[in-house]
């Protein structure tokens, strides 16, 4: 793995945060019916963050909750060794709600199907949002971001990693290049 390049550093990642949560806000008409829902792992830190700048905007908590989706993943049975499976948080009634569905990098599409899958085992919300860091194209299948904080198209010998000081002491967006020489 090489870096090709820094796409974010700490202070954009902070920009970044706030204009999604100030866009979340604009066309949700303000927070009364939102709840925010990340996806584990970095997604639940930045959902916890724009939780924090809607507090900040709006002085209202809107319900915050956890979602790990490993269990509901297409390529589950594929795998040979055992998946790591983490706890879904979620503490409250989802019917009826406004979810915005929040996850670090939107690529195939594949991981945010089975969160629309999970959210619907525990009901009925009445319209689900989905909010990512980046959008880094190659989907599989038809699914789009709603809020978008950094479009990078990339080649299929790219990744787009996420920082975040919470798990990797750092905050950053990085392209890297992972083809096989």
């Amino acid at each position: 793995m090489k870096i090709k390049a820094k796409q974010i550093d700490e202070i954009g990642l902070n920009r970044t945060v706030t204009r999604l949560a100030h866009e979340i806000l604009e066309k949700s008409k303000g927070s009364k019916n939102i709840v925010l829902l990340g996806m584990r792992t970095r997604g639940e830190y930045l959902a916890k963050r724009i939780l924090d700048k809607i507090i900040s905007i709006e002085n209202v908590t809107p319900s915050y909750g956890v979602l790990d989706v490993t269990l509901y993943r297409d390529d589950f049975r594929k795998r040979l060794k055992q998946p790591d499976v983490s706890v879904t948080n979620i503490t409250f009634d989802v019917n009826d709600k406004d979810i915005i569905l929040i996850d670090d990098v939107l690529y195939t599409g594949r991981t945010v199907r089975s969160a629309l899958n999970a959210i619907m085992d525990l009901g009925r919300p009445a319209t689900v949002k989905l909010c990512v860091l980046v959008d880094r194209g190659h989907r599989e299948l038809p699914i789009k971001a709603d809020f978008v904080g950094l479009n990078i198209p990339t080649s299929i010998d790219e990744e787009v990693r996420v920082k975040m000081k919470e798990i990797d002491d750092e905050d950053a967006v990085y392209l890297v290049d992972v083809s096989k020489d």
